[in-house]
């Protein structure tokens, strides 16, 4: 299954760095920006190996205001 996410990259010197914008804690970077997609694909999937498997049946959600 494929999914889509916004790839957010800057240049830091002579590297490309990104981030997922979608999945907070998802960041790479290379040398071009092909390296970077293809890093950046590899660091989401070794996140996603690591999730533990959380089951929703009794999932809930709620929006809350939070002060800035």
């Amino acid at each position: 299954m494929a999914k889509n996410f916004t790839l957010e990259y800057w240049l830091d010197d002579d590297w490309y760095v990104g981030m997922l914008k979608e999945v907070p804690g998802v960041f790479s970077q290379g040398e071009t920006l092909e390296e970077l997609e293809e890093n950046i694909r590899d660091a989401y999937r070794l996140t996603i190996e690591d999730m533990p498997v959380v089951s929703h049946v009794a999932s809930q959600s709620k929006e809350i205001e939070v002060s800035i």
